[in-house]
Parts: C-alpha cells; sequence; structure tokens
C-alpha cells in the first residue's frame, strides 16, 4: 500500500499515520453531493437573472423607441396646431382650414396608436422587472440553502474531528497500556 507524502502506513492499524505519529484518516461529508447539487442550481439561477436583467433592458430600449416616435408625432402635431393658427390668423380660406383640420385628426389618430404603443410597452417593462425580481428572490433562497447547508457541514467536521481525535485518544492509550503490560511482563 503506498503512503501519501509525509505519511507512513500503520501495518498493525490499516491506517496512514501523519508526520506526528497521528492516524490521518479522510472525512467525507455525507451530504457533499447534495451540497454540490446545490451550489449547482445557484450556478444556474445567476445564469437565469442574468438572461432577465438581459431582456428587462431589451424591453426598456423597446420603449424608449416607443417613446421617441411618440414624441415625434406629438411634436408633428404641435407644427400642424401652430400652422392652423397662423393659417386662421392670417385669413385662409375655408377649404384649406377644412383639410388642415382633417390633417390634424389624423394626426391625433396616429398620436393615440403611438400612446397606446408606449403604455404597452410600459406593461412589457413592468413584466420584465417583476420576472427580474422573482429571480433574483429564487437566487438569494437558493443561496441561503447552500450557505445553510455548509454551516451544516462545517458544524458537522468539527463534530466528526473531534469524535476521531477521542477515538485516536482512545487507541493510544491502549495501545501504551499493551506497551506497558509487555515491558512489564519482559522484567
Amino acid at each position: 500500500m503506498r503512503s501519501a507524502p509525509g505519511m507512513k502506513h500503520c501495518s498493525s492499524y490499516g491506517r496512514f499515520l501523519d508526520r506526528g505519529g497521528f492516524m490521518a484518516t479522510k472525512i467525507e461529508y455525507p451530504l457533499e453531493k447534495v451540497l454540490e447539487v446545490k451550489v449547482k442550481r445557484v450556478e444556474d439561477q445567476e445564469r437565469v437573472v442574468k438572461v432577465k436583467l438581459k431582456e428587462l433592458e431589451q424591453e426598456e430600449e423597446k420603449l424608449k423607441i416607443c417613446e421617441e416616435k411618440r414624441n415625434k408625432v406629438f411634436q408633428h402635431l404641435q407644427e400642424k396646431y401652430n400652422q392652423l393658427r397662423e393659417e386662421i390668423d392670417g385669413g385662409t380660406t375655408s377649404p384649406k382650414v377644412l383639410q388642415m383640420k382633417f390633417y390634424i385628426k389624423d394626426v391625433q389618430e396616429k398620436l393615440e396608436v403611438e400612446e397606446k404603443k408606449v403604455k404597452d410597452q410600459k406593461e412589457e417593462v413592468v413584466k420584465a422587472e417583476q420576472a427580474l425580481k422573482e429571480a433574483k428572490d429564487e437566487l438569494a433562497r437558493k443561496r441561503r440553502e447552500v450557505d445553510k447547508l455548509k454551516i451544516h457541514r462545517d458544524d458537522w467536521m468539527k463534530e466528526r474531528k473531534l469524535e476521531i481525535a477521542k477515538e485516536l485518544e482512545k487507541e493510544m492509550d491502549e495501545i501504551g497500556n499493551i506497551t506497558y503490560q509487555l515491558h512489564m511482563r519482559k522484567r
């Protein structure tokens, strides 16, 4: 049997002794696989949060574009109102004024359509924000699970090391007693 660097094999016990002469055993946490699965879930959820954040940014960009279009239509409507006032003040004939009023009515309808697009896009942004919030909440919950399991692992490891130390102390006492008894028999 090969020993690890700094270890020598103790054939009578089938274990390795470290440099101090103490038995070294590898402590394996029984829930290590569960912890690994939970850590992987946290990593997966982090990716989900990134995706949701990107989706929110895209929805916000779409909202910005919709607002720009609406603002252009609104500005155009204001210009047409000003033009109509100038025409009325200038004493323009009523067919031209009627034609301008019909055009303004069309622009107002277009503005209403753009307002509805902005409103709908704002709702999409709110949905994306909510989805991001839910993803972040889920990430926080999964991180808490991992943290709890790590704390449990650390506590379990401490307890297990204490148990091993007690077992080792008991074995060393037995070895000492046997050695003492052998020494006494030889006399």
